[in-house]
């Protein structure tokens, strides 16, 4: 299993959306940058990863599940711009600012960090862990500690 972080700006698409969608899930449409297209296409059913607020809130809040494998983003009609669906597994029970995650010296290598603009992100299983257990959750089972 691969893990990931995707980035949307709560007032264009919040956690309570996503959540609303429910094993359906939803499309992550809308991105135009490369590097996040690779990322999706990297991905396999099953993958999980961090639901993060930017811009208002800057916290990781839930955790989603790749359920949709890459295909053509809905939203174009350029071939060159693909998306994955994902659907919401848990909410995190105590959201990690990205303050926190910034603070914390196991986490300084993390994409969140050093890749700060990237809207679709690689998480390290290690980094994976740390989170998850700054959230309240175990990282494997995605059980409150």
């Amino acid at each position: 299993m691969q893990y990931w972080l995707f980035k949307s700006e709560p007032f264009k698409w919040s956690w309570e959306d996503q959540k609303a969608r429910g094993d359906k899930g939803e499309e992550w449409d809308g991105i135009r940058n490369y590097q996040a297209r690779n990322n999706m296409q990297a991905m396999e059913l099953g993958d999980r990863g961090f639901f993060y607020h930017s811009n208002e809130g800057l916290e990781v809040v839930g955790i989603v599940e790749v359920c949709a494998l890459v295909h053509p983003d809905s939203t174009t009609d350029d071939e060159r711009w693909e998306c994955v669906d994902i659907k919401a597994v848990c909410d995190l029970p105590n959201p990690v600012t990205l303050k926190d995650v910034k603070a914390n010296p196991k986490l300084s290598e993390m994409a969140l960090v050093t890749s700060m603009r990237l809207s679709v992100q690689p998480v390290r299983e290690d980094e994976w862990m740390e989170v998850c257990r700054m959230g309240g959750l175990n990282g494997k089972s995605l059980k409150p500690l």
